[in-house]
Formats: structure tokens, C-alpha cells, sequence
């Protein structure tokens, strides 16, 4: 037996040992590197080949082919008995309560959303949806908006190459129904918008809205204040109050804007409502008789009012959040609190 051979065999045996005294993976890995590795004992004693006489050559390659076989299997044959032993530290105790996995929390804007329409949804009124790309007809023309108002300018709209645009209010859902149903109608219509303004503590370029349109014989402004008036009710309590200013928007006529009393200051007057003990919500109004022309319903027989508020600026109040841009950061500190 040549020196080689015997130094391949002490080379085995050592893995052997090195392997049975393995405790965990790490150990197995640092035996594979020592003897089989790249720099490790085998490739070592097989660049020793060249230094053996040619007539014992074919016995040294036999054990040196043997050997480096045996620790590979000595070395998966260690992996495996690892795998199938569960340390006393890693055992199940099935005797013990699980593990509580926490859950994500509603997102303030969708709980005002599903609150609001669950809201309307008790008065009666169904809800309607539409897509978020419009058609200038839709967004503009059929809700009586003149050519040369601001809110169809570039500066305000995104339009996209084809002529169509991002809408910049859920009002077009109302057009679409009106275009494919006869009245009476009684709808809410909860969606993303989007405008081109500068975010900031108020602003966003893309926001939620929430917008009702009902149309029947005989609907006075009178029903729309009582179902407004109902709505903060149940969305902010007993107590709150609403007022109702004249306003002006192309789609309604007359046209109102209404504020909820101050929830945080109960109307006494506080940095929220900036001292005035009310927090203006958004408009509303009777359906323009040209809305209901440019649909195909007679003004003469039929009446309806429409309303609309952003999500965001309830949420905003309903919480007493300061900055829009809170509702969007995805700061989980600051979702929690929801």
C-alpha cells in the first residue's frame, strides 16, 4: 500500500469521526468543506497522483474513488439522520395555546365608504358604479358644464391621448344610468376621482367621493335637505347640526353647499373648524333641467336632486386628521390606530 492510500484512508476515517460527532447542519457543512471541498483534504492528496509509481497507480486511484465516496455518503447519510431528530428545544407542546396572529385593520377611507353607503343604502337608495376612464360627454357636456369652464382645462383634467380623461367626479355614473334606464331612479355612487391638484394638507390628486342622484315626480329641495340632514346623523351622531348656503355648479339649480357642525368643538369654535363651529362637507342641488334634456328625460314631468362629498374630508373630520396625505403614506403606526 503506497502513502497515499494510507493518508486517503486516515482521511476517511476522520470524516467518519468528525460526522458522528456532528451536532447540527452547520457542523456537516464544515466537514464537507475540510475534506471535499475546493481547498479541502481530497483535492489536496489527488494532485499527489502525479508522485505515485505507474504500476501503483490504478490501486490509488481505486481507493482514492472509494474514499471520496464514502464521505459523501457518510456525509448525506449524517444530513438525514439530522432532518429526522427534532430537538428538545424545537419540540411541539401541543398542551399550550396557540400563537394569535394579528390582522390588518380597515382603512379609514373604505370605513367611511362602506358606512356612508350602508347609510343610504337604509333610505333606499341602490348603488351604481363606472368606470375611472371617461368620456369628455360623460365628465362635462351632459352634466351642463360650458365649454370654457376652468374644470375641463389641462390644468385641472388629466386627458388622455385618445380623447378620453380620468374622471374628475363619480357624477358621470349618474349620467350613464340616466342614459340607459328610465325614471324614477335613486342611486349612490362611491368611486375614485382624480384632478390635477398640488398635493398638499387638503389636496390630492387622486381622492374618493360619494355622490346620490334621485330622480322621480314631484322631489323638492325639501327632500334633500331631510336626507342629507339624516345622513350626518347617522354618520357623526345625534347632535350634529347642517347648514345649507347657496352655491353655484353647472349640473344643479338651485345649488347648495352644506356643512356639519364641528363634531370636536360640538360648534363652540376650535382649530378644526377654524374657530367657525362648522366643517364644510361639499354641495348639492336640484338636477339641472338641461342635465335631464342632454339624458333624454322630460324637466317637465320629472325633478331630482343630486349631492356629492369627498371620503377623504369626512374621514379627515370623522378622525381628526390634519394632513390627506396621512390616508395614503401606508405608515402602519398610523393605520393601526383605525
Amino acid at each position: 500500500m503506497t502513502d497515499l492510500e494510507k493518508q486517503l484512508l486516515d482521511a476517511l476515517e476522520q470524516a467518519e469521526q468528525m460526522l458522528a460527532d456532528a451536532a447540527n447542519n452547520a457542523d456537516v457543512e464544515a466537514c464537507r468543506i475540510q475534506f471535499i471541498g475546493r481547498k479541502g483534504v481530497l483535492p489536496a492528496l489527488m494532485k499527489k497522483m502525479g508522485d505515485v509509481a505507474p504500476e501503483d497507480r490504478p490501486a490509488a486511484g481505486k481507493t482514492l474513488n472509494r474514499v471520496k465516496q464514502g464521505i459523501t455518503q457518510a456525509l448525506e447519510s449524517r444530513e438525514a439522520e439530522l432532518r429526522s431528530v427534532v430537538a428538545d428545544d424545537e419540540a411541539i407542546d401541543v398542551t399550550l395555546p396557540g400563537r394569535r396572529r394579528t390582522i390588518g385593520s380597515i382603512h379609514p377611507v373604505a370605513r367611511v365608504m362602506d358606512d356612508a353607503v350602508a347609510i343610504f343604502r337604509r333610505m333606499g337608495f341602490v348603488v351604481a358604479d363606472g368606470p375611472d376612464l371617461e368620456t369628455v360627454h360623460n365628465n362635462f357636456d351632459a352634466l351642463n358644464t360650458p365649454a370654457d369652464h376652468p374644470s375641463r382645462d389641462v390644468q385641472d383634467t388629466f386627458y388622455l391621448e385618445d380623447g378620453r380623461l380620468l374622471r374628475t367626479q363619480t357624477s358621470p355614473v349618474q349620467i350613464r344610468v340616466m342614459e340607459s334606464q328610465p325614471p324614477p331612479v335613486r342611486i349612490v355612487c362611491p368611486g375614485r376621482c382624480y384632478r390635477r391638484d398640488t398635493p398638499d394638507a387638503t389636496h390630492s390628486m387622486n381622492f374618493h367621493q360619494i355622490e346620490g342622484l334621485y330622480v322621480d315626480r314631484n322631489v323638492s329641495l325639501a327632500d334633500l335637505k331631510g336626507v342629507l340632514s339624516e345622513f350626518a346623523r347617522e354618520l357623526m351622531g345625534p347632535d350634529v347640526k347642517v347648514r345649507f348656503r347657496p352655491h353655484f355648479f353647472p349640473f344643479t339649480e338651485p345649488s347648495i353647499e352644506y356643512d356639519f357642525s364641528c363634531i370636536m368643538c360640538e360648534g363652540k369654535g376650535c382649530s378644526v373648524c377654524k374657530n367657525s363651529g362648522w366643517l364644510e362637507i361639499s354641495g348639492a342641488g336640484m338636477v339641472d333641467p338641461n342635465v335631464f334634456r342632454n339624458v333624454g328625460y322630460d324637466p317637465e314631468v320629472w325633478t331630482g336632486y343630486a349631492f356629492g362629498m369627498g371620503i377623504e374630508r369626512i374621514a379627515m373630520i370623522r378622525h381628526a386628521i390634519n394632513d390627506i396625505r396621512l390616508l395614503y403614506e401606508n405608515d402602519v403606526r398610523f393605520l393601526a390606530q383605525f
